[in-house]
């Protein structure tokens, strides 16, 4: 017979909630077990390391290597029993290691800290990451550089202030992504190289008594170096802040792409058609072809811009050296690198099935205003005249009368894009060197393993 007072019940509920707010409050199993792969690699060189060592019998170190292996083949195929109340994944792997080959599952852990553990996975990690993203630039540059291929000559308007400026060609836009792309591409190369330095041996923060062996664990686990401070390495997330700049300023580069996209395909202006597979109808307006993809793309900008924000915050008051707030660091990284994967892989599809219309955009940028520069640097090379005087004859003849522009001299937009044949400008000649010299550098890329 129960006779405990209903005082008594609903303290012990109280308690029981509070318990259970308490382990989901402080538990990070959610979110770190996507780092099983970096987690198992770690620990498994840290067993090898202590073996080689002696701080271990050779026997324990190949038993728990041992153990270690059939854990991720269980993670591997989805058959791991995780246990939320045990935190974190590295406490999981311990547990499951017990239950595997008994008490030498304790001796895993000697000589490390889960705080130099959890740093040593967090940066494999990034520096997975940060490869992906670089592969996912460099798709896109590829289709962005396959349509400028297609388009050295398609004649277009170049806008600033979104007015139409001076004829370009299509190319050339394309290629101005490629560029950034190019760029990004570096920043996410500069992150992992960030990333690239083993903090394992750091121990919790003064390191360890045990004679370790930490560039053995380094060269196992593919980093070209280890830190050389313990205290900055168990509580340093530069490697975190950098990733999610690259991220933030791809997604930006992304968002601008995006935005071009949106214009260049609404109505009024047609220039290019997205494919079915990156535009969707209107539930109500059968007419309608909604460029969803690129608008999803240039909203989720701000989604990864925030992240780094918020990790901007998170470590502006840190003490030295490891504190529980680092546990926020995962979670943005983690969204950012998957918002950003999809963007990119997302970005490269709509620019490979997108359809130029030439005939609407050479006819665009037929308008005889656009040529009124070129006109004023006619009038500068031929006559002599100062260009500022240049400029305000030609103002005056196009914004003084209605007709002005037709009393412009005869210039087609073929040949304002022709005469713009420097480094860098927009001439078909120009922009075929540029295609060829980007094919080469993609296909060194494609060399070094980067996509």
């Amino acid at each position: 017979m129960n006779t405990a007072s209903p005082e008594d019940t609903l303290a012990e509920t109280a308690s029981v909630r509070g318990s259970t707010l308490a382990s989901d409050f402080t538990s990070s199993l959610a979110v770190d077990r996507r780092m099983y792969r970096e987690d198992i690699a770690a620990s498994t060189a840290h067993a090898k390391m202590l073996g080689r060592q002696s701080i271990i019998p050779q026997s324990d170190a190949d038993a728990i290597i041992d153990g270690l292996a059939r854990i991720r083949v269980e993670m591997e195929e989805d058959a791991f029993d995780w246990r939320p109340d045990l935190e974190d994944i590295h406490m999981n792997v311990e547990a499951r290691l017990y239950e595997l080959i008994g008490d030498v599952a304790g001796k895993l852990h000697t000589a490390r800290s889960r705080n130099d553990q959890v740093a040593t996975d967090f940066r494999l990690y990034t520096m997975r990451r940060a490869d992906q993203s670089v592969a996912g630039c460099r798709r896109l540059q590829r289709a962005l550089l396959d349509q400028a291929d297609a388009h050295r000559e398609t004649l277009l308007p170049g806008y600033t202030h979104l007015q139409r400026a001076q004829p370009i060609v299509f190319g050339h836009v394309m290629m101005a992504y490629y560029e950034m792309l190019g760029r990004d591409a570096d920043a996410f190369k500069s992150a992992r190289d960030t990333a690239d330095c083993c903090p394992l041996g750091s121990g919790a923060l003064a390191g360890t008594t045990y004679q370790i062996d930490r560039e053995f664990v380094a060269s196992e686990l593919g980093f070209s170096r280890v830190s050389r401070n313990s205290m900055d390495a168990v509580s340093d997330r530069d490697f975190v802040l950098d990733y999610l700049f690259a991220a933030a300023k791809s997604m930006i580069h992304l968002s601008r792409l995006a935005e071009d996209i949106v214009v260049w395909s609404s109505q009024e202006f047609g220039f290019v058609r997205l494919s079915d597979s990156y535009s969707t109808g209107s539930s109500m307006m059968p007419q309608k072809r909604n460029p969803d993809y690129a608008e999803l793309v240039r909203g989720k900008s701000g989604r990864v811009a925030g992240a780094l924000m918020s990790m901007l915050m998170t470590m502006k008051g840190l003490p030295m050296t490891y504190n529980r707030d680092l546990q926020e660091d995962k979670q943005q990284l983690m969204d950012a690198a998957d918002t950003v994967q999809a963007a990119l892989d997302a970005c490269a599809g709509m620019v490979s099935e997108m359809v130029v219309d030439k005939s609407r955009a050479a006819e665009a940028a037929s308008d005889p205003v656009l040529l009124a520069t070129d006109v004023a640097d006619r009038l500068v090379r031929e006559e002599g005249v100062p260009f500022r005087e240049a400029y305000s004859e030609v103002k005056a003849r196009v914004l003084g009368d209605a007709d002005g522009a037709e009393s412009l001299p005869e210039l087609t937009a073929q040949e304002s894009v022709a005469m713009r044949d420097v480094v860098g400008g927009t001439a078909p000649a120009r922009v075929s060197e540029a295609v060829m010299r980007a094919y080469g550098e993609l296909w060194a890329a494609r060399l070094r393993g980067e996509w």
